[in-house]
């Protein structure tokens, strides 16, 4: 059941009380202003003074309430990735722990809350681990029974070592779906986040991972948010998918939001190239890119392609195109055929297959990446693909 802070106020505003009533606590009216002023003033460290600690106040506008720190000894906890972590009382300031609002800090609100639910293990980030005195202290003046177990995470961050900005960075976990990300990619690249097997095999199903997971092998270091390494263990999960798989989960980029107009997508003919596609994409927003040229009208010409291949190769374009077009009108058209009548001009003129493979997928495909040729071609038919051919020996 969902918890929500602003519903447990009185349980909030009845552990002030108690701390006002057992002197573990006081009411203060400092500003910010007058706390800072006095703080340079004294030229020492920023902070409280305790200014307000034995003026007797009681509630006023602008008053806060604050938790009378102990003036010694220290206090520690023993943290399940940090070790053993200890704070001097002496270097602790007494913390405002109601607002002049009266709504609670935070680590009221996490003292109080944890303990009326019977929360036993904190696991969160390491930005937060000077809060974790604060809610001890209390937890002690409100004689909160148990002990909790801590575990500090690692902060993750971005290429240049930043902690991870929902204002700066791609943060959102539904973006990632919306580029193609499968869940199940994702929830095994985060789970490798400042952990690893013992193996070294990181990808893995997610029952294995939750059998070896240990939150005391987490490491102490910032995790890398690896991009890179994420699409890479997204290409893994892509190919690990059945065929069917693959052309049901690729099924939004296909039709809500594919390039070509919706009645020339045909499933049949995506089935066919779905494993040739399959081997290649490491998001399925990269789908459509690897088939539009069969399901567009015109294939959408990528200019850099055009202008590497069919420019700066302008002669050896207008020969392969030639020699294609009069090849492929009478071959057998299978992928073995069209080897064939293609690659006889490599054969014959001593030019590297890739070269001449080159203006004939740029011609039909417009660009020079994508499924294998010869697949491609078989399932695009004879008659459009040399009408491609045809056309872009006429742009030469």
């Amino acid at each position: 059941t969902p918890v929500h802070q602003s519903e447990r106020g009185h349980l909030h505003a009845a552990a002030v009380t108690t701390l006002l009533a057992e002197g573990r606590a006081y009411w203060c009216s400092c500003t910010s202003d007058e706390v800072k002023a006095r703080a340079e003033a004294r030229g020492g460290t920023p902070g409280y003074d305790g200014h307000c600690r034995d003026r007797g106040l009681g509630p006023g506008a602008g008053h806060v309430v604050r938790f009378r720190v102990p003036d010694t000894g220290s206090t520690a906890f023993d943290d399940l990735i940090r070790g053993h972590v200890s704070f001097e009382n002496a270097n602790l300031e007494d913390f405002v722990i109601q607002r002049s609002n009266g709504s609670p800090m935070f680590h009221l609100a996490n003292a109080v809350d944890d303990a009326e639910q019977g929360i036993t293990h904190v696991i969160r980030g390491e930005d937060l681990i000077n809060v974790t005195p604060k809610v001890l202290l209390l937890r002690e003046a409100l004689r909160t029974p148990g002990e909790l177990i801590f575990a500090h995470l690692p902060l993750i961050v971005n290429e240049k070592r930043q902690k991870l900005s929902k204002r700066r960075d791609d943060v959102s976990v539904g973006d990632y779906i919306d580029r193609g990300y499968l869940p199940e990619a994702m929830v095994n690249y985060l789970a490798t986040l400042g952990w690893g097997p013992s193996d070294g095999i990181e990808i893995r199903p997610l029952a294995e991972i939750v059998a070896m997971f240990d939150v005391a092998d987490v490491g102490r270091s910032g995790a890398f948010f690896d991009v890179k390494k994420l699409q890479h263990f997204n290409g893994e999960y892509i190919r690990a998918l059945s065929v069917p798989q693959f052309v049901t989960r690729s099924t939004r980029w296909l039709f809500e939001e594919a390039p070509w107009p919706p009645d020339r997508f045909d499933v049949a003919t995506f089935e066919v190239l779905a494993p040739l596609v399959q081997e290649r994409v490491k998001l399925l927003s990269e789908v459509p890119g690897y088939v539009d040229f069969v399901f567009a009208e015109e294939p959408t010409i990528d200019e850099d392609s055009w202008q590497k291949v069919m420019v700066k190769g302008a002669d050896l374009a207008a020969a392969v195109l030639d020699h294609a077009i009069a090849g492929f009108t009478d071959c057998d058209w299978t992928t073995a055929g069209l080897d064939v009548a293609l690659f006889s001009y490599a054969d014959t003129h001593g030019v590297a297959k890739g070269k001449v493979q080159a203006p004939v997928r740029v011609a039909v495909t417009g660009r020079t990446v994508g499924p294998p040729l010869f697949e491609s071609l078989e399932v695009l038919g004879r008659e459009e693909t040399l009408r491609r051919l045809r056309s872009a020996r006429a742009r030469l």
